[in-house]
């Protein structure tokens, strides 16, 4: 059992309590643990092993209670608490949760009223039009959830970024433990696409059934779907799909490159060998029966007049006519990226403290941190009373006198209201370093209402990022309504840099808004939104999307040095 497996149990029991109507301080401390142990840098099982219950209770947020359900869960597999939980209320009302515009009193009432216990009996009752009588909704509700069921289900269909990169790191960490030489995964997930169909893994190894082996037994197989002698499927789980390829070196970068794809990409590089009188294909170039490139994807690029092209690139929007017209541009990498603007303390609804960021940054060699808790209208994020901010500010001013090597900046995640004012005033928001604006109510707005709402919070000239641009969330809520070119352009305009959230639930910016943003001379701050301590590792998905969307260092404010982001949260 992983870690992400113990936070999703946690999750579970956070989300059964709250369909129960339980109390919110016993809900949130199961809400927080799950954010806590899934994205713990140590393997717990192993912390355990070593330390005992002690060793839990050192984790931030991990009182003695939650330890102890730890320790039952290590020594028996299952914790008796949950399974009692699951035999009060169907374990098929979890599912209902996944559904933008059903929280858990909507799935509670939806079993009492109508017996629905699971996704499929919510998407009968709605067909059956049994929503629009019940008190309190509507024909317009049932619509609504009747559209969250559909995205819902084309979401299950592809996996996020971030629940795909950990599985396929896992897989290749086995197959180099077992002889494999090369071993690199391909596909979308290569490509960095924010949700991915499966997983593919190429290798080269000297004993081709070692390596078959090694795959097809991994620890998290559920069902091996196929398995001969180059090639092997499985099946995780996570519900994951894996697909192994082993090769021979020489034919290693001809197939990386194929299989890395996309579509598009691959059929532009077929034309253009085509005019040059060869041929592409899985197994290499070719010139007439003669193999002219193969083993490595520069030495392909290379024959065919290109320079190498980076594979979040090859989506067939132009990198072909870039590569051939020496305008590929300089992508940013995980290296540039000099601190981290968005994060949530125990203050509001995050689970560390300032000097545990602080460590956690350090660690990662940046040169500044931005503490963003919550502002006051947010109820269920615990938000900041203008006190408590008052207070966080001194706080953080202090601490900045005893720091070296790192520098704590004071903002906050203010809530742009539906008439597009921000929830602290002017005063109050000039005390601090920045403010990120952030849209969390009235997702319902129409397009144009969104956009006005929008832009007028960038004219108040208080803010100075816009966090998570259209309110997504992967696989769960589609964006809200909102003209995104104009929000771009204000933008620019109004020196307001967007947020593109390296949460591989949100990944918002989209990589096109990030390129428009790119055209149109519009900023971008990649910042993980960190709940936390082990959510700051999420930063590496937001840079992925970044180079989706062409993003130079250039364009990014938090790959400024402390005093050029200074420069840029002062204008």
């Amino acid at each position: 059992m992983n870690n992400s497996d113990i936070g999703k149990i946690m999750r579970e029991i956070g989300e059964l309590l709250e369909i129960k109507g339980e109390m919110i301080f016993k809900i949130r401390a199961y809400l927080k643990a799950a954010e806590i142990l899934s994205t713990y840098p140590e393997d717990l099982a192993k912390l355990y092993e070593e330390k005992g219950i002690k060793g839990l209770t050192q984790i931030p947020g991990i009182g003695e209670g939650l330890a102890k359900k730890l320790e039952e869960l290590f020594n028996n597999g299952k914790i008796g608490y949950f399974e009692d939980l699951k035999k009060e209320l169907p374990e098929g009302l979890l599912e209902l949760l996944s559904v933008q515009g059903v929280g858990p009193k909507k799935a509670k009432f939806f079993f009492e009223e109508l017996g629905i216990k699971d996704l499929k009996g919510l998407e009968k009752a709605v067909k059956a039009g049994k929503l629009k009588d019940l008190k309190g909704m509507g024909e317009k509700t049932e619509e609504n959830i009747l559209k969250g069921i559909e995205y819902r289900k084309k979401g299950i269909e592809r996996m996020r970024l971030g629940d795909a990169l950990p599985v396929a790191e896992a897989l290749i960490k086995e197959l180099k433990a077992a002889g494999a030489k090369e071993a690199l995964y391909a596909g979308s997930l290569r490509r960095g696409r924010e949700t991915v169909g499966d997983i593919d893994i190429l290798v080269t190894a000297k004993e081709h059934g070692k390596a078959i082996e090694a795959f097809t037994s991994f620890e998290r197989v559920s069902r091996v779907l196929a398995k001969g002698g180059t090639k092997a499927s499985i099946l995780t789980k996570d519900g994951i799909q894996a697909d192994l390829r082993v090769l021979s070196p020489d034919e290693f970068g001809a197939a990386l490159n194929y299989f890395t794809g996309s579509k598009e990409h691959n059929v532009l590089l077929r034309e253009l060998a085509i005019k040059k009188g060869l041929k592409l294909s899985e197994y290499g170039v070719f010139k007439g029966n003669k193999r002219i490139a193969s083993k490595t994807e520069e030495e392909v690029y290379r024959a065919l007049g290109l320079p190498y092209i980076e594979p979040e690139l090859r989506e067939g929007r132009g990198e072909i006519e870039a590569a051939l017209n020496g305008k590929l541009p300089r992508l940013v990498e995980p290296g540039d990226i000099r601190g981290d603007l968005h994060m949530h303390t125990a203050a509001s609804d995050g689970t560390g403290s300032i000097a545990e960021l602080v460590s956690a940054a350090k660690k990662k060699s940046y040169e500044y941190i931005g503490i963003t808790d919550h502002s006051a209208s947010l109820k269920v994020a615990r938000g900041l009373s203008p006190e408590l901010l008052l207070k966080r500010i001194k706080e953080i001013e202090a601490l900045n006198k005893n720091l070296n090597g790192i520098r704590v900046l004071c903002g906050s995640e203010v809530d742009i209201k539906p008439d597009g004012t921000l929830d602290y005033d002017d005063g109050l928001l000039s005390r601090l370093d920045y403010a990120i604006g952030s849209v969390h109510t009235s997702f319902g707005m129409k397009k144009d209402e969104m956009t006005k709402r929008v832009i007028r919070a960038f004219k108040s000239g208080k803010i100075k990022i816009f966090g998570h641009p259209t309110g997504r969330l992967l696989n769960e809520r589609e964006p809200y309504e909102i003209d995104m070119n104009e929000v771009i352009a204000a933008a620019a305009g109004e020196g307001v840099s967007l947020e593109l959230s390296a949460s591989p639930y949100r990944l918002d910016l989209t990589d096109i808004n990030c390129r428009a943003a790119k055209d149109k001379g519009a900023k971008v701050c990649i910042d993980t939104d960190s709940h936390a301590i082990g959510e700051l590792e999420n930063m590496k998905y937001g840079v992925m999307t970044a180079r989706r969307g062409w993003l130079e260092k250039e364009n990014v404010i938090n790959c400024l040095p402390l005093k050029g982001l200074l420069r840029f949260l002062a204008r």
